[in-house]
């Protein structure tokens, strides 16, 4: 039976690829034609594969519907949280998750921190979008011309001397950050707060959220907290990881 299994899964990967036909399924299976028929007719009656009129198998639409639902139901901030509460017992320092909606860059998790001077930030509280790490990597992951629309109607308050001060200079910054694949806000909304900050990808590649370590220069010094940027990104790649189905959830302590 579970050699069974094993060959029906086996013929998901394949169709994903693209339609094939009995034979090509049969031989990479490594089975014989009547072997994959059955295989496919049972696929075929739950919806998984679709037959189609050069008689060639497709993925079927209940397979997407099902994964589609499956993606809708996941809670990114239930599974990311144990991830951050161990790097805030790590580091000691503030960790947020945010997400984009509607236009708004959300803080929708967060972990204090333990030193006695602490940030102002809520969980369901916008962020300052246009200088935010964590918004600079969910903004940059939009497609180019939505992107653009968007950074045109941006109001670009300048809170510090070294917050973005265009649209022109904030597109030029969200491709750094597209290119490097993380983001940090040194002063930009606040004088006294840095901030480094890593993505967090959907299976599709996609970045679905952003977490970020963030704490005040009288606790740490901009350059001490760039040196934690690898354990922000193996925590926001572990949390992707167990977001995407790719890796199984495991404790946060084996992934900081």
């Amino acid at each position: 039976m579970s050699q069974t299994v094993d060959r029906a899964l086996s013929i998901l990967p394949l169709l994903a690829e693209g339609p094939a036909d009995l034979g090509q399924v049969a031989e990479r299976l490594g089975v014989h034609k009547s072997t994959a028929l059955r295989l496919l007719r049972t696929l075929h009656e739950h919806g998984m594969v679709y037959r189609q009129s050069d008689q060639r198998y497709r993925l079927g639409a209940r397979l997407i519907a099902l994964a589609q639902e499956a993606m809708e139901n996941l809670d990114i901030r239930e599974i990311a949280h144990p991830h951050l509460v161990r790097l805030n017992e790590l580091c000691g320092h503030t960790v947020h998750l945010a997400v984009y909606e509607e236009d708004e860059v959300l803080y929708i998790d967060k972990v204090e921190s333990r030193y006695p001077v602490r940030m102002y930030s809520r969980i369901g509280k916008p962020v300052a979008i246009t200088v935010a790490a964590v918004a600079k990597l969910l903004l940059a992951d939009l497609p180019e011309a939505e992107l653009r629309v968007l950074a045109d109607k941006l109001f670009y308050p300048l809170y510090t001397a070294r917050s973005t001060p265009n649209a022109p200079a904030f597109l030029k910054e969200l491709e750094r950050v597209r290119e490097q694949g993380w983001a940090t806000d040194l002063g930009g909304h606040e004088e006294s707060i840095n901030c480094v900050a890593a993505p967090v990808r959907g299976a599709d590649g996609r970045v679905v959220a952003a977490m970020s370590v963030s704490a005040p220069n009288v606790v740490v010094t901009a350059e001490e907290l760039l040196t934690l940027l690898p354990q922000v990104r193996r925590t926001a790649d572990a949390i992707s990881g167990e977001y995407s189905g790719r890796t199984p959830a495991k404790d946060p302590k084996d992934t900081v």
